[in-house]
């Protein structure tokens, strides 16, 4: 019994304790979707990386409610309510990217894009 308990963990692992996508990964999908057109919006592809900027925005949210209770600054300080990330906005930030440079998380990359669309004063 032991022995089954890593691959009992392993497998009952949530979904978001998986590795995060790179950037890299990102793009590679997206450029895929892109040629499929219209059609891409109704695939599994188009709604991981959807998911996955959403996800970025919901865990920035909530790395600066824990900073403010820690008093420190956070990273960014977006609108109240939902803010619109323009599609076309953030594949050029992530494609201006250097491809040396594309092997950090989505996450890290959506912090970096919101930081500077909205800085803290």
């Amino acid at each position: 019994m032991r022995a089954l308990l890593p691959v009992l963990l392993l497998v009952a692992a949530p979904a978001s304790a998986q590795q995060a996508m790179t950037v890299a990964d990102f793009l590679t999908r997206a450029d895929a979707l892109e040629k499929r057109g219209v059609a891409a919006l109704f695939t599994a592809d188009y709604r991981a990386l959807r998911d996955e900027v959403k996800g970025a925005g919901l865990a920035l949210r909530a790395d600066r409610a824990a900073a403010e209770r820690a008093g420190r600054k956070p990273i960014a300080c977006l609108p109240e309510g939902k803010v619109p990330v323009d599609r076309d906005e953030m594949l050029a930030y992530l494609r201006a990217i250097p491809p040396a440079q594309r092997g950090v998380t989505v996450r890290a990359a959506f912090n970096r894009l919101m930081a500077r669309k909205y800085p803290c004063p």
